[in-house]
């Protein structure tokens, strides 16, 4: 099994956490702006089923 041989330094730590998190909040701002287009029914790319509300009188 490998083995690291030398100690990761704080700022290549820092760094690699730093592209994790911002590559997360990418994705959750990308979400988000899927959401309201969504739910503002201005969305080109993404098709939602309408379900049509019948009133029997």
């Amino acid at each position: 099994m490998a083995v690291p041989k030398k100690r990761t330094s704080m700022s290549k730590k820092c760094i690699r956490k730093n592209l994790w998190k911002k590559k997360a909040y990418l994705a959750a701002v990308k979400a988000l702006s899927l959401g309201k287009s969504v739910s503002t029914g201005h969305s080109k790319s993404f098709f939602v089923r309408q379900t049509s509300k019948k009133t029997f009188a």
